[in-house]
């Protein structure tokens, strides 16, 4: 909306066309309405809303404007933990000599976000994590909602049990026996109950409940794992195809090893069959490495091993684990490498993501939709400031 006003008040619904395969990555309010949302097949998004205007993700552009809000949370503080491309959690203690207190850093952010970017953010204020992202996700999409030091645990106790991190569909019904359906109504139940019905899940859903989380903000913490997925519109029993989508997914993923400086010791494949039933496989590295080919031959290798021939395959992933910050580079070949990898990096990282592509992947690149899940990054000038 943003870019084209022209969708400003329609049903927008971002994930991929109607019809294919895929979930929902994001939808507008208007979509809401019709009880479309994220992570909802595209196919029943296309039936519960056919007015819809569906639109293919733009990972480039989300990447581009997701960088320039992080750097305006990062001028208020170096204590930032960002969470999603679009969401952050902020430690603004040692910021209220500066800038004012929580409430007054909130509404500057947000004014600087829309004046400089063109984006709504809603915002929540409060001592700790848990009840900063419940206000802020309370009343979208231009919040500012405020939790009083001391006032948390009334601030939760009318809100629907869902707002609660760790309590799930599962854990929802498993409450419902007891009658609970409000976060105070879950801090009421004895310690006792909550322990002997989910363990220790229990006594840190009675922490919350209460408004306590003493979690600290992690500024940049690194990934433990980096990896992409691509559906298939149609099941495909072509190995070919599954190889070239392979490789296309190993040079996403080595890019972002590349830009968070780690390496990776094991490669994990994950294939989704017909019917929904999901393997995963996964072997070690010779050598810890970030570039494409080592991270593809592993892949190749667990998927010919794995695949079982004449079987559709829906879904296909490929992720980088046993991460490191530390590469050793002996070889003249393996500095070659990475000199051309990093030199591929710029050109896409000025021109786009098809800026430069493999002569194999001109005819059989996948159409891949765009991984939400992928953290961002905060310029280092940005903190430096």
């Amino acid at each position: 909306m943003l870019d084209d006003a022209t969708l400003v008040g329609k049903p927008v619904i971002v994930g991929g066309q109607r019809g294919e395969r895929g979930v929902v990555s994001a939808a507008s309010y208007e979509a809401r309405r019709f009880g479309v949302h994220s992570a909802m097949p595209l196919r029943m998004a296309a039936r519960l809303c056919p007015q819809g205007v569906f639109l293919d993700g733009r990972p480039d552009r989300y990447r581009e404007l997701s960088t320039r809000v992080m750097k305006i949370f990062a001028s208020f503080t170096p204590m930032l933990e960002p969470i999603s491309l679009d969401e952050a959690s902020l430690d603004v203690t040692a910021s209220v000599a500066a800038f004012g207190d929580g409430e007054a850093i909130g509404r500057r952010i947000k004014e600087r976000v829309l004046d400089e970017v063109g984006l709504v953010v809603s915002v929540g204020v409060a001592t700790n994590k848990l009840c900063a992202k419940v206000a802020s996700d309370l009343r979208k999409p231009d919040a500012l909602v405020v939790v009083p030091r001391g006032g948390e645990a009334e601030f939760l106790a009318p809100l629907p049990i869902r707002r609660l991190w760790g309590v799930g569909p599962q854990v929802q019904q498993a409450l419902a026996d007891y009658g609970v359906t409000t976060i105070g109504g879950l801090a009421r139940l004895p310690d006792a109950t909550l322990r002997r019905r989910f363990g220790q899940h229990g006594a840190e859903l009675a922490q919350r409940a209460l408004g306590i989380d003493p979690s600290p903000v992690q500024p940049l913490q690194a990934p433990k794992s980096i990896g992409h997925e691509h559906t298939f519109s149609v099941d495909t029993v072509s190995r070919q195809r599954l190889e070239a989508t392979l490789l296309d997914l190993a040079e996403s993923v080595a890019s972002r090893l590349r830009r968070h400086e780690m390496a990776a010791g094991a490669v994990q494949l994950k294939l989704r069959y017909e019917g929904f039933e999901t393997l995963t496989r996964q072997m070690p590295l010779a050598r810890q490495a970030r570039e494409s080919e080592p991270l593809y031959e592993a892949a190749v290798g667990l998927l010919r091993r794995t695949l079982v021939v004449g079987r559709g395959v829906r879904l296909i992933g490929l992720t980088a684990i046993s991460l490191s910050d530390v590469q050793q580079l002996t070889l003249f070949d393996a500095v070659r490498t990475e000199r051309l990898a990093r030199s591929i990096d710029a050109v896409r990282e000025r021109f786009g993501e098809q800026a430069i592509t493999r002569a194999r992947l001109l005819g059989d690149a996948p159409h891949r939709r765009f991984d939400f899940g992928e953290k961002p990054t905060v310029p280092d000038e940005a903190l430096d400031e």
